[in-house]
Parts: C-alpha cells; structure tokens; sequence
C-alpha cells in the first residue's frame, strides 16, 4: 500500500505547495488553520483539481497534470470523512449506508449494511434520519458508509472537531481500533499535535501552503527541525539567535548566550525552549540567567509564570508543579535552568 502526492495549487490567499509519500502508514497533516491542510485533502479525493503534479495510489496514477489524466472522484477508491461528515440528510441512516454499498453486488448490500451498523453500534438508529442523531451517532454512521465503499486510503478531515471533549476521546478510542484492522493509507487532518501523537506514526507539518519534510511523530515532539514544526508541536518560547560556534547561541531576545547539545546549523535562526523544559537553577549546571517574574498564572493542574530574563526584550513562559511553587513564597526574582539538550536550535521564520 502506498500513497505518492507532490502537487500545486495557486491559491488566493496562499500557494500550496505539497510533496509526501506512505506507505500503509497512518500520517498526520499538521498544520495551524488555514495552512493547506484540507485542501490537501480534497486534492487526493478529487474534489479539487490541483494546476499541476501527480497523485499516485498503489500504482495508479489518480492525477497527472503533464498526461491530463484526473480520475473522477468515485473511481479513486479514496474513503473521505469531512468535518460536517456529509451524511445525505433526505436518506435514513441505512439508506446512507446502502448508497455507500453500491459497488458490492445487490444480494451483498443489505447483509453488508447490517454488519457495518452492528459493528458500529448504530443498529438502533437505522430508521433515523442524520438530525434525529447526536454527534457520535452521526460520526459512527459516517465512518460505517465510509468503510462501506471499500476505500483503500483514508483522508479524515478533523474527524473528532464536532464532539465534547468526553465523546471525543470516546471516538478517538474507537476509531483507532477500528484502524487497526485496515491495511491501507490514512491520512489525518489535524491540528492537535496530542491527537497526532496518538494515533499516527508519522506527521507532516504545513505551514503558509508548503509541507515539510515527513517525520516520525516522536521525532517532531522530541526534536523538531524547524519554527514551524516547533510552534506546532507546541512550543511557546522562541528567540532569534546569532551562532556563536557549534554548540553555543546569543538569544537576542533573551539576552542570554545558551549552549546546545544539537550542533548549531549555519542556517539556524531561532531558539526554542519548552515551557516545563525550563527549571530553578542549581549551583554548577550550564545555562543559568535570571529572570524577573512579571506573571504567576494558577492553571487547572500547574503553576505557569511569565518570566522577563534580565537583558532581554521578550518574556518567557514557565511551568511548575503547584507544589513547588508554594515551596518558593512568591519571589520577584528567581534563577533559571535550561539543559543544553533541552535547546532547540530551528531553522525558519515566525
């Protein structure tokens, strides 16, 4: 199983611009809002047309601009499920499902729609018409049609958007055992990076239209490469450096000089550090500066403080255990720690 995508689009507000391969994989597409992500999508389901490229399903070549072949989206074998999930809101749900079977013959169809309904756990909701659902009936019931048409790839579109946060991980739960059992490609729009983390294996950030390279999810989390692929990961703190040599840079907004354990790119342009990668400093350890606390914010399950280094012009974002910040009495003043591991050295822009 593999799915090959390299396409471009003009587009009004931005150019898209996107080149990946899988294969058998579950792939997230992260990316902020508005990035190219679901236009990336319908580019693969053939619902959009891209101005030039190939897009090629285990071997067969669903687009090609220089050919001028372009598959109707009913032939490409390509499962969709889209936010809204686009159930047929005149049909019921069966007769949903029966619309999604029609390529198996006739005496399989309603014996195909009674299994997907009980593995789904709709059977009861077969009379009903998609209003009359809630929204993880209507999730169900879009998966089930879409499992139906026998698809072998996978686009799903922010699937888990609509629901509460209780159904959602309900869903998620589902969804991903379901998946287990399915051979071929599944991309997954998202722009939750703990959703992604979960359930795919590998990820490819977009950013302003433009996909980066394919990575391993635990990779972008651990090291990410670039500004882009850090925010998304969900880095807060950044600033411009100047290098200094292989393994030390001049944050210029910090007013601190940091030493790394990654070595330091020529085309590094930005430090980040995470928000919980940043401690109270030891006597003798590396990267110590001080920082004054303009902030203390009390948060659901920790303490964040909003930090201003002495000498730099932008602040930084600190997480602590409750605990350990009652230890510490409120100070005004407190002295700050970052591992040189827990440096990322990133190439791009804000």
């Amino acid at each position: 199983m593999s799915l090959s995508v390299n396409i471009h689009k003009e587009l009004e507000d931005f150019t898209l611009n996107v080149q990946f391969e899988t294969e058998g994989e579950m792939m997230a597409l992260l990316g902020a809002s508005g990035c190219g992500k679901s236009m990336t999508l319908k580019c693969i389901a053939g619902l959009e047309t891209p101005d030039r490229g190939k897009i090629i399903l285990n071997g067969r070549t669903l687009f090609d601009s220089d050919r001028r072949t372009n598959i109707s989206p009913q032939r490409r074998r390509v499962g969709c499920l889209f936010q809204q999930y686009a159930l047929f809101p005149n049909m019921t749900v069966r007769e949903n499902l029966l619309a999604a079977a029609r390529r198996l013959p006739k005496d399989r169809r309603e014996a195909a729609v009674d299994e997907k309904l009980r593995s789904f756990r709709i059977e009861d909701t077969d009379k009903l018409y998609p209003r009359q659902l809630s929204g993880g009936q209507q999730q169900r019931a879009a998966l089930a049609r879409v499992f139906l048409s026998e698809p072998e790839c996978l686009l799903l579109d922010e699937p888990f958007s609509a629901l509460d946060s209780y159904l959602k991980w309900q869903t998620e739960l589902e969804l991903s055992e379901l998946l287990r059992h399915f051979e071929g490609d599944v991309l997954l729009v998202t722009h939750d990076r703990n959703e992604a983390y979960r359930l795919c294996k590998t990820v490819c950030v977009l950013a302003d239209g433009k996909s980066e390279e394919k990575v391993g999810v635990r990779d972008l989390m651990a090291e990410p490469r670039t500004v882009s692929a850090a925010l998304i990961s969900g880095c807060k703190n950044f600033s411009r450096v100047r290098r200094i040599d292989a393994t030390h840079v001049q944050c210029l907004n910090w007013g601190v000089t940091l030493e790394t354990s990654q070595e330091v790119s020529s085309i590094c342009t930005y430090a980040g550090v995470r928000a919980h990668s940043l401690h109270i400093a030891r006597s003798g350890e590396p990267n110590r500066f001080d920082a004054r606390v303009v902030r203390v914010i009390d948060d659901a399950f920790s303490t964040i403080l909003m930090l201003a280094p002495e000498g730099g012009n932008s602040m930084l974002r600190m997480e602590l255990p409750k605990e350990e910040w009652a230890l510490m009495r409120n100070p005004s003043m407190v002295l700050l720690g970052v591992a040189p591991e827990h440096v990322m050295t990133l190439s791009g822009e804000m």
